[in-house]
């Protein structure tokens, strides 16, 4: 069965209110079997405009990562993260 990955893209507005999605997020995703692949550091845009994070989040299967998303957990934690950052998410079906 393919993987699933999230793949994010955030810059974060305000960190003191974005904290608390931060440490939200990692368990909701656990729960899930989410694996962080990459969480900030280190990065550089090849082509295109950059954000100055960006987020790989590895899952058994595509349907765990979209689960993971929907989850009553993923969903509380998101709730800090609306507003304090611009983001772009996305899942995807991989190897």
């Amino acid at each position: 069965m393919p993987k699933g990955y999230w793949i994010a893209r955030v810059d974060v507005g305000n960190a003191e209110a974005y904290a608390p999605y931060a440490a939200a997020a990692a368990p909701a995703i656990a729960k899930f079997g989410g694996k962080y692949l990459a969480r900030g550091g280190r990065s550089e845009s090849l082509q295109g405009p950059a954000r100055a994070r960006n987020v790989i989040v590895e899952f058994a299967s595509y349907d765990d990562a979209v689960a993971a998303w929907n989850s009553p957990d993923y969903q509380a934690a998101k709730k800090h993260r609306d507003g304090n950052c611009d983001a772009e998410f996305v899942v995807v079906e991989g190897l």
